[in-house]
């Protein structure tokens, strides 16, 4: 912009109008908003406006000329190093908040064992790239006198709320498998201990309490080739049998938890799935079917999946970490939303 408006002075008749303070300031400007990189084209583009505003109006051998070079060149000098400081500056305040964020995620949710009874296992966290702030995204798997019991789900919203209503839910969940006998019970227990969280005085704001509820999707893996599911407003797990995915969808969708007032009829029985042998099922949360590439292309879980199984046989670990790998290569490295994963072997 202010090159621009530098060539419409210097190429007018107004080019007795001095404008060589306003091309010295571009890097200056530029070393604020921008990168070193940003900061270093500012600088080539001040220069190549000098040279052709001096050709043009016949100014070289002036003093002024060379004045302004000289003040152009060590501006951009400091420019481009105050640029490159506070660069570092920021990406190394940013990594300490995200090992800071991983460590209190990593507090909530425990490593789940390799095997639980009949099944195998395995659980992924990552945080987004594009922000500092702990995610509420959680999974859990338990092995009780019921069958293997698993939870994933994800909070609304960001920060210590989220953390602290997720650890309300994860707390409920791990007490609840051993006593509850039907799945329903053991999801009331969870929205109980969210109600009570965000009852708890100054713990959250009127607008989080307002605006806040949780999607779980709880499945028990009893000894017969099924596993039962309740699903309350989360995306739908996805079942992995001979090579082909379908969606397990729920047959009387719900709404998340605290959202309890959406429901007008008590929830029914879990929905039965058929689960036998050699299946596997896989857990998420939205951040990874809303991942998006540089064409706002939405990452292609089922297909992931497949392709992710066709290349060999491999464990419930190593299967979550070829669909890391292709979430990486589809976004770049640069998630927008946290994402959680477990992943369960009949």
């Amino acid at each position: 912009m202010i090159a621009l408006l530098v060539l419409t002075v210097e190429l007018t008749p107004a080019h007795f109008l001095y404008t060589g303070p306003l091309l010295v300031a571009t890097p200056a400007l530029a070393a604020v908003t921008m990168g070193p990189l940003g900061t270093l084209s500012a600088v080539l583009l001040a220069a190549a406006v000098s040279v052709t505003t001096a050709t043009y109006n016949q100014a070289w051998g002036s003093q002024q000329v060379y004045t302004n070079f000289l003040a152009l060149f060590l501006v951009s000098v400091a420019g481009v190093a105050t640029s490159s400081a506070v660069r570092r500056r920021r990406e190394s305040e940013l990594d300490q908040v995200r090992r800071i964020a991983v460590v209190a995620q990593e507090t909530v949710l425990r490593p789940v064992p390799a095997r639980l009874g009949p099944v195998r296992v395995a659980g992924m966290y990552l945080a987004a790239e594009t922000g500092a702030q702990i995610g509420g995204d959680l999974y859990e798997a338990v092995e009780t006198r019921y069958g293997v019991r698993v939870i994933v789900g994800d909070v609304r919203g960001k920060g210590l709320p989220a953390v602290r209503a997720a650890a309300a839910v994860l707390g409920a969940f791990r007490e609840a498998v051993h006593y509850e006998d039907e799945l329903a019970g053991v999801i009331d227990r969870c929205e109980a201990a969210l109600r009570r969280d965000a009852a708890v005085p100054g713990v959250v704001d009127e607008e989080a309490l307002a605006e806040g509820f949780v999607t779980v999707l709880v499945a028990q893996v009893p000894d017969g080739s099924v596993v039962e599911m309740v699903n309350r407003g989360h995306p739908p797990p996805l079942l992995l049998r001979a090579g082909k995915v379908r969606a397990l969808m729920p047959a009387c969708p719900l709404p998340p938890l605290g959202l309890e007032d959406l429901i007008s009829d008590p929830p029914g029985a879990a929905d039965n799935y058929s689960f036998v042998p050699g299946d596997r099922l896989l857990l998420y949360t939205d951040g990874v079917i809303e991942a998006r590439n540089g064409g706002n292309d939405f990452f292609a879980l089922p297909e992931e999946m497949e392709a992710a199984e066709a290349m060999s046989d491999c464990g419930p670990q190593e299967f979550l970490d070829r669909l890391h790998r292709g979430l990486i290569r589809h976004t770049r490295d640069r998630l927008a939303d946290d994402v959680a994963m477990i992943v369960v072997d009949r």
